[in-house]
């Protein structure tokens, strides 16, 4: 690489992608370090039709990042962290995350069908927009009188099948919307607590992946690092990767690090459309969290 290196950025087309690697752009050049954007479509974009548990494999959207990774086409690709699997390929490394975003789901109702008497303004028998598996598990372990539709699409495509009726209500993360800023004041906006409705691993958080054997962008990804993020996404995504599962699985997962240690809730359906186990749990140190969580929520699983 030049001794003014032009870091080259692999990333989807989508606006949110976009937006994050426009993100790390600008992150990087407050390093000084000047950087391109390289455009590159994944399976989960090309395929619309079907729902993310149809999709074969893990990491549908990041697989062809990372190919163009290891032919060396980039240096650098960004991701959603809780689109990325836990396995890397050979010769692939986390280089670094972000800072956490606001890391809650929000649900999002038409006006015109919204009641003051059910959670969330959500009418009985509301047909609810997700394809997450555990949006829809949680959904409906929390309102039985409600119906899921898989739906397709980015952000604000999402967000204008909602507004053209398609669905009564349709649930998005919270740092999609606001990292686009989109306006959302025509539609009832309810923020589900991360303890009520528990966020995918990893989720408001940036991750940079690298080949391994590039020390010099790995040494100026580093800079970009957020040690505490990391801590608790680790914590995460391990026990994501102690049920084998990628972003399909229904499992809810969130690490909070405070001044005695760590709280840590999960959420988790053996199978789409059975009971819901919730735990939490509050340790001193992230040593030992992942196993007890696994433990507590394993152990209630039916025979």
């Amino acid at each position: 690489m030049a001794t003014n290196p032009i870091i080259r950025i692999g990333t989807r087309g989508s606006k949110l992608a976009l937006w994050q690697a426009h993100f790390m752009q600008a992150e990087l050049e407050k390093l000084q370090v000047h950087s391109e954007l390289e455009i590159i479509k994944t399976q989960g974009d090309k395929i619309q039709h079907l729902s993310l548990d149809k999709l074969e494999g893990k990491g549908f959207f990041t697989k062809e990042l990372e190919d163009a990774l290891l032919r060396g086409d980039v240096h650098v690709a960004v991701h959603s962290m809780k689109d990325l699997p836990t396995t890397m390929p050979p010769g692939l490394v986390l280089a670094g995350v972000s800072q956490r975003a606001d890391p809650t789901d929000w649900i999002l109702v038409r006006k015109e069908i919204a009641v003051n008497d059910k959670p969330w303004q959500l009418p009985s028998g509301a047909k609810v927009g997700t394809s997450s598996a555990r949006r829809k598990s949680q959904l409906l372990d929390l309102r039985p009188d409600v119906t899921t539709e898989d739906i397709r699409g980015n952000v604000p495509t999402r967000i204008q099948k909602l507004r053209d009726g398609g669905f009564d209500a349709i649930i998005l993360a919270a740092a999609g919307i606001t990292r686009l800023e989109l306006d959302v004041s025509d539609l009832v906006v309810s923020e589900l607590h991360p303890r009520e409705f528990v966020p995918a691993p990893a989720q408001g958080v940036l991750a940079y992946q690298c080949r391994e054997n590039d020390l010099e962008t790995r040494r100026i990804i580093a800079k970009l690092h957020d040690p505490a993020t990391s801590t608790c996404t680790n914590v995460e995504r391990t026990l994501l990767k102690r049920f084998d599962g990628g972003c399909h699985l229904p499992l809810g997962a969130h690490c909070v690090a405070h001044d005695m240690g760590y709280n840590f809730t999960a959420a988790y359906a053996p199978k789409l459309g059975e009971p819901v186990i919730r735990k939490r749990l509050s340790l001193s140190t992230f040593d030992g969290l992942v196993d007890e969580m696994y433990n507590a929520l394993t152990a209630e699983i039916p025979a």
